[in-house]
């Protein structure tokens, strides 16, 4: 199992837009909108690595208002 929490920044404005298309995602365990330097965190959990990777690259970053992403691999 591969697990990581994922921190987000959106465009401004669109932080509650970007938080509903996560959890669309099957993989996007739950989300939380926050304040500070992030407005979203997201729970990832994937089967293997490489699928993490995969959601991160492909289904999270590339949702059309998120401007940035730090991912933090659980171990």
């Amino acid at each position: 199992m591969a697990t990581a929490f994922v921190l987000i920044n959106a465009e401004v404005g669109e932080e509650n837009r970007v938080h509903m298309q996560l959890k669309e995602i099957p993989e996007v365990n739950e989300t939380y909108m926050v304040f500070g330097v992030y407005d979203i965190i997201a729970h990832v959990q994937t089967e293997t690595m490489q699928e993490l990777k995969d959601v991160l690259s492909w289904k999270i970053r590339r949702l059309e208002k998120v401007r940035s992403t730090l991912t933090m691999i659980v171990i």
